[in-house]
């Protein structure tokens, strides 16, 4: 297996490489002064099996770039290609919400599924779509993140309470709940625009004597994270720690969290940004070694 990252991905790279086995190769992207890519890829790829590393942040920006890559490896005589994409983009558009709007989770899943054989990612926005196996026409396999996420909580606020901001978020804050032996509340959201969201008052009386966890699976404009960290103010908790999966952090979304009265805010390394603070080489190389099993081959 030869591991292919992306620029950005390069502090997770030699991490990833070590857990899968793989020999790690550099990908050279240049940027032309008009917007175009030219992608060129690494040494002798003759029958090789090839995984791409690269985080979907900003799907847009990198779409046409893994196109190119995935087309030029099997030029150069691939004998399998896959990507691991630690964040998936796109995957929360996944209903026709308004008439005429593209159900974007779908078209971008198939998008992929054109140009790589298989896929890995970390906990993917998953609501109306059940599995990845619904949308993907390739085998797709979640790593889960919810070990590392307990494994952190009990190693470091043993006095946690778990807050869920919606109820998209129940799946995750139940089972890391679970997993920590500690409490949590899901809180109600209603969302009018990409920045306006209401949050409902937390009632756990247990928020007042632990420290309030509030974990959830994105963290893009910050607004309900904002929210929640107000609501628990006006109840009288402690300042809490957000616990995010995939720090997106549009704009100045992070700074808002913090200004808003979180004590500290706690992201895995699916995207690079400096609050990485849980890493998930382990998770993605052991969703890797499953390939396998689900593709009816071995990918060594």
């Amino acid at each position: 297996m030869i591991l292919i990252p992306f620029p950005e991905m390069k502090l997770l790279t030699e991490t990833l490489a070590l857990a899968m086995g793989a020999e790690l190769r550099t990908l050279d992207w240049h940027h032309f002064p008009d917007g175009e890519s030219l992608m060129t890829l690494p040494g002798d790829l003759d029958g090789a099996d090839v995984a791409l590393l690269a985080t979907l942040r900003n799907p847009d920006h990198h779409a046409l770039p893994l196109r190119f890559a995935a087309a030029t490896a099997r030029e150069m005589g691939a004998r399998r290609i896959g990507l691991i994409a630690p964040y998936l983009g796109y995957m929360r558009q996944d209903s026709r919400f308004e008439a005429g709007q593209a159900v974007s989770a779908r078209l971008f899943a198939h998008f992929l599924g054109e140009s790589f054989d298989w896929l890995v990612t970390v906990d993917p926005h998953l609501h109306r779509i059940a599995r990845l196996e619904e949308v993907f026409p390739i085998p797709a396999v979640r790593a889960v993140s919810a070990p590392l996420l307990a494994n952190w909580i009990k190693t470091n606020l043993p006095d946690a309470v778990l807050l869920g901001p919606d109820s998209e978020s129940q799946q995750w804050v139940a089972e890391v709940a679970r997993l920590a032996g500690r409490p949590y509340e899901v809180l109600r959201k209603v969302r009018t625009g990409d920045r306006q969201v209401e949050v409902s008052v937390p009632e756990s009386a247990v928020l007042r004597d632990g420290t309030p966890v509030i974990l959830d699976d994105i963290a893009s404009s910050g607004r309900t994270l904002v929210r929640t960290i107000e609501r628990l103010v006006a109840a009288g908790s402690r300042a809490p720690v957000c616990l995010v999966i995939h720090a997106v952090f549009a704009g100045s979304a992070h700074d808002d969290i913090l200004a808003a009265g979180a004590a500290r805010i706690i992201t895995t390394d699916t995207i690079p940004h400096p609050s990485n603070a849980i890493g998930i080489a382990d998770v993605l190389a052991e969703a890797f070694g499953s390939l396998g099993v689900r593709a009816g081959t071995s990918i060594d």
